[in-house]
């Protein structure tokens, strides 16, 4: 193995910017801010947006978002594809 060319594995505390959640881990991550932790030591700081706290699926609270009614087109179109194809069978029996 080549020496110096691996990044730092180091304990490192990731703070969820929205609750304010933190957790002490292990990673590689270089960051330029600390903070004291519950053991009394100082650890490299890792601000994260969203973290099993704040994250709709693991909280229970998603919402369910039908943007643009894609599900009534959709049900729309379907409806149409299966009338196109009654109409096409109708006529199928009536030349019989």
């Amino acid at each position: 193995m080549k020496s110096d060319i691996h990044p730092e594995y180091r304990e490192v505390v990731f703070q969820d910017s929205t609750s304010g959640f933190a957790f002490l881990t292990r990673s590689t991550i270089e960051t330029s801010e600390t903070i004291d932790w519950e053991d009394g030591n100082t650890y490299p700081l890792a601000k994260v947006e969203i973290s099993s706290e704040s994250h709709p699926f693991y909280t229970g609270k998603q919402i369910l978002v039908d943007s643009g009614g894609r599900v009534e087109r959709f049900r729309k179109r379907y409806a149409k594809m299966n009338q196109g194809a009654a109409d096409k069978a109708k006529a199928g029996d009536a030349e019989s």
